[in-house]
């Protein structure tokens, strides 16, 4: 009911969607009120709009919904698992060969199944799997919560970024510990490469500076070879113009990893498709 009012903003509407009548959604709404102990929606010129009180139940009518589409799912599917469907999550970078290779070679040998595709940042790839919403998760690096079951798909080396006119353009191999002065670019908070660009640092005794922050390898690419800072990201699979790649020291590398939910309670698609992708995947 809550989500048909703030979807409509109009308890007339409202009612027409639920296939109720109006009173009946008026006395929903007094009860849900006197229940929580204050108002779930207030009057918003000749419509209504929702209380905090009523924003919260929304979030939380939403996560419980949707535990219940996933549970409803798995029991449709564990009936008939040649017509299932896995939800799967990653980070943007690997949307470009690895996902595709992997969804384009599972589909030639199960060409029932549908496939979800999520694209998001480290951190809420992590809060959907455990929602329920995404079925396998491909991120790096591997997570460390006890309720994710994770295998190593691949081992990615890390390279320092420069535009191609900077001091260091030049070395064959840079220590982190002379990056102290540089100005970085990089990810935000929540992805796997902002964290090891902060750990790298932290270990060589020094926290990076953030000229600027991005969601995406290509966006942070561009703006060095702008000139606006330098970073660390995976190894380039094509060259770059105005960019130079060297290896930095010590050595680094980001595990992609595949990763469930530890429970194990897949349903027969997503159980395929993780199998498959644990033996087809590139190392």
């Amino acid at each position: 009911m809550l989500r048909a009012l703030a979807q409509s903003g109009n308890v007339t509407q409202a009612a027409s969607v639920l296939g109720v009548p109006q009173p009946t959604v008026s006395r929903w709404l007094a009860a849900l009120a006197s229940e929580v102990g204050a108002p779930v929606v207030v009057k918003d010129g000749r419509g209504v709009r929702l209380t905090r009180a009523g924003l919260l139940l929304v979030d939380a009518a939403s996560s419980a919904m949707g535990a219940l589409e996933a549970g409803t799912r798995r029991v449709i599917e564990e009936v008939d698992p040649g017509s299932g469907r896995v939800v799967l999550g990653f980070l943007h970078l690997l949307g470009r060969t690895l996902v595709p290779e992997l969804v384009k070679s599972f589909r030639e040998r199960h060409e029932g199944v549908r496939i979800g595709l999520v694209q998001a940042s480290r951190a809420e790839i992590l809060q959907r799997v455990r929602g329920g919403e995404v079925d396998l998760a491909f991120f790096g690096p591997p997570p460390d919560e006890p309720d994710l079951a994770w295998a190593p798909l691949q081992s990615q080396d890390l390279m320092l970024v420069l535009p191609e006119d900077h001091r260091l353009a030049t070395r064959a191999r840079v220590r982190v510990t002379e990056l102290a002065e540089e100005e970085f670019v990089g990810l935000e908070h929540g992805f796997g490469l902002r964290r090891i660009t902060d750990d790298l640092c932290e270990a060589a005794g020094f926290t990076p500076r953030l000229a600027f922050e991005g969601q995406e390898s290509d966006t942070v690419r561009g703006l060095v070879a702008a000139g606006l800072g330098i970073a660390i990201l995976p190894a380039a699979e094509h060259p770059a113009p105005r960019l130079v790649e060297i290896p930095v020291l010590p050595k680094a590398t980001r595990t992609v990893a595949l990763a469930w939910p530890s429970h194990d309670h897949l349903t027969p698609a997503v159980r395929a498709f993780r199998d498959f992708a644990l033996i087809k995947g590139p190392r």
